[in-house]
């Protein structure tokens, strides 16, 4: 591969690696972010509230899926980073071979569970019956097209897993100004609406895909592929692949029905708070980027050292990690807290949503540093090989007590702010779990054992 464009994570400072490494990542997350930020810029202001309503409402459900292949993708990557970090060049080949085809059989998997589940899950969060159309042709679109996002993030892990993250971001950068230019184009001049705006993101997402593909045919020293060796199957690798991505995958998308669970409290309130919780979440999904590349490098950086038998270092380097991500997450959460309402009004332009948007910033902003920990303590156990632990607190926490605690206190307290308060307990909770955990075990030996 291109030395120049790949980050050494096993040798020189760990503080510089990390964050030379997480520069791309942060940009690439940001790039994405314009995705969903496009078309809710775009559909908030040249369609009407119902159609913002139901790009909005509908993120947790198709994260229902999404998340679980997405996670499974990650996990393979983790498998990558061990294979590299060992310098196993074998191993690493067939462990990179496994991963794309691993990726093809999930788009397949990905497209039919969206076409048929969404539907019945449109239903199930009981969206309102104005929305309806609205968020169902949306996702339909969205669904028909979604093997161009599983096999993107599916390339991009491999090629993160072997410490290039550059190129994914330049590929990236192309695809979503593209997918600026189509959403105007759609949306605003040939007024499609949500059609518009779920087939503009397909497309710039497809054109993301091909020269991720074609860089990994370029690379060379085993952090490549063979087109010969992409369908040949290896069932020692698929069950690394399965062991390591199965708990992130089923973690996210469990966490997603008890965020679908809490989204169906929300819709009670009607559209005006399901846009204004989706424009915070348009929102959080961009401010909390920093965090997010943390955590998402992490893992590497974790899994890659282990591999080389560099305990000492896994251990500064994931001080190092959760350090930083906690203390960009309160300040990120100090600034969004002072500019909720003209922040939130960039996404849309009612004051009614705005201001349910507004009462759950103010409940939860101030406990970033809390969500921050626990996506940073969770990356560091996922590279050790732990990903069962992560998943069993989160499920625990973030979707089992998060159902229980909305249901049952909205009965007591029928408020949106009720509805709020979920999140920061749930972020205490899984906190104190992983940082009793990775104080009282020694994590660095996982791969041994």
């Amino acid at each position: 591969m291109n030395k120049s464009k790949s980050v050494d994570l096993l040798n020189g400072s760990i503080s510089g690696g990390m964050i030379r490494f997480c520069i791309p990542i942060f940009l690439g997350q940001l790039l994405q972010q314009l995705y969903n930020i496009a078309d809710a810029w775009v559909v908030g202001n040249f369609c009407d509230n119902n159609a913002f309503a139901a790009i909005s409402g509908g993120g947790s459900l198709s994260f229902f899926i999404l998340g679980f292949f997405g996670g499974m993708g990650a996990g393979g990557g983790i498998v990558v980073s061990r294979y590299f970090g060992s310098g196993d060049k074998d191993n690493l080949s067939r462990a990179i071979h496994a991963n794309v085809l691993f990726g093809l059989i999930c788009s397949l998997i990905a497209t039919v569970l969206g076409l048929l589940l969404v539907p019945r899950l449109l239903v199930l969060v009981d969206t309102p019956a104005e929305v309806m159309p609205y968020s169902l042709l949306y996702f339909n679109i969205l669904f028909g097209g979604i093997v161009t996002t599983v096999m993107y993030n599916t390339l991009m892990s491999v090629m993160r897993s072997v410490g290039d993250s550059f190129h994914p971001l330049m590929y990236l950068l192309i695809s979503s100004l593209l997918n600026i230019g189509l959403d105007v184009l759609m949306v605003a001049v040939f007024d499609w609406g949500v059609a518009g705006a779920a087939t503009a993101t397909v497309i710039a997402q497809g054109v993301s895909v091909l020269p991720c593909f074609i860089r990994l045919l370029k690379m060379k020293d085993g952090t490549g592929i063979k087109v010969s060796k992409i369908f040949v199957w290896s069932g020692d690798m698929m069950k690394q692949i399965l062991f390591q991505g199965l708990p992130m995958g089923l973690q996210n998308s469990v966490i997603s029905i008890g965020n679908m669970v809490v989204q169906k409290n929300i819709n009670s309130f009607g559209a005006f708070a399901m846009s204004g919780m989706g424009a915070y979440a348009k929102v959080e999904g961009f401010v909390f980027l920093p965090i997010t590349s943390i955590s998402m490098a992490i893992p590497t950086f974790i899994s890659q050292n282990l591999g080389a038998s560099k305990y000492d270092r896994a251990k500064k380097g994931a001080k190092f990690g959760i350090l930083m991500g906690v203390i960009l997450a309160e300040l990120i959460g100090v600034v969004f807290l002072l500019g909720a309402k003209p922040i939130l009004g960039f996404f849309v332009d009612s004051p009614d949503a705005i201001e349910y948007g507004n009462m759950h910033v103010h409940v939860v902003a101030l406990f970033y540093f809390l969500l921050a920990f626990s996506h940073c303590a969770a990356g560091v156990m996922r590279g050790a090989g732990k990903a069962i632990i992560p998943m069993v607190t989160m499920l625990a926490f973030w979707c089992a007590f998060r159902i229980v605690y909305v249901t049952t206190a909205i009965n007591f307290r029928p408020l949106f702010t009720t509805i709020s308060s979920c999140y920061p307990i749930t972020w205490t909770l899984s906190s104190t779990v992983f940082i009793i955990w990775l104080l009282t075990r020694d994590w660095t030996k996982s791969f041994e054992k």
